[in-house]
């Protein structure tokens, strides 16, 4: 699978990675991506949740999201700025900004550059994107936390300099080397 000696371990490890192109939830994953950040998966899943039962248990209407009160956002556990953020994504979607069957046929770099002009999207967010809703298969974020604790523990690199040379021999499945990655960590 990979020329790399570690990945390929980490492969008979735990099998086949697993993406699919979930692009038609564009909205829906980069809303539930920003509730997420800098959230345990706990917290975040206890708070998307909440921000579901606001509209029934189902995912809202971008008509929905843009309607909605500040406050109320808030009162299902999201700070101003994450509520703000969710609301940039739907007028984002509303303004024809974001268009999936556009962002589908962009490149990896034109993704970036366009999401991230959405007030609360950097480029960590837009990189995930690329990863899990797109199903783009060599990204490597350099941002990532979990990727940096990974590539310490197991090739004892920290530059990202460093990081960065290494990744190249994963190309053109960095994506894929990135869950393998992720998955290492799962027993820190």
């Amino acid at each position: 699978m990979f020329k790399d000696p570690i990945l390929n371990n980490l492969y008979k490890k735990y099998g086949p990675h697993k993406f699919e192109d979930r692009g038609e939830k564009l909205l829906k994953e980069l809303v539930e991506s920003i509730i997420s950040q800098q959230l345990s998966i706990k917290a975040a899943d206890t708070i998307y949740s909440r921000f579901l039962k606001l509209f029934n248990n189902n995912f809202p209407s971008i008509k929905q999201i843009l309607d909605i009160d500040l406050e109320i956002l808030r009162s299902a556990g999201m700070s101003y700025s994450k509520g703000q953020y969710i609301k940039n994504i739907a007028k984002a979607f509303e303004d024809k900004l974001i268009e999936v069957d556009k962002i589908k046929k962009m490149t990896d770099e034109e993704v970036i550059e366009n999401l991230t002009k959405i007030k609360g999207v950097g480029k960590w967010t837009a990189e995930m994107t690329l990863i899990f809703t797109l199903k783009r298969e060599d990204v490597f974020s350099i941002g990532d936390v979990g990727l940096k604790r990974a590539i310490k523990n197991l090739y004892n690199l920290e530059k990202d300099s460093d990081i960065l040379k290494l990744t190249e021999k994963w190309k053109p499945k960095r994506s894929f080397a990135s869950w393998y990655l992720w998955r290492s960590l799962e027993n820190d």
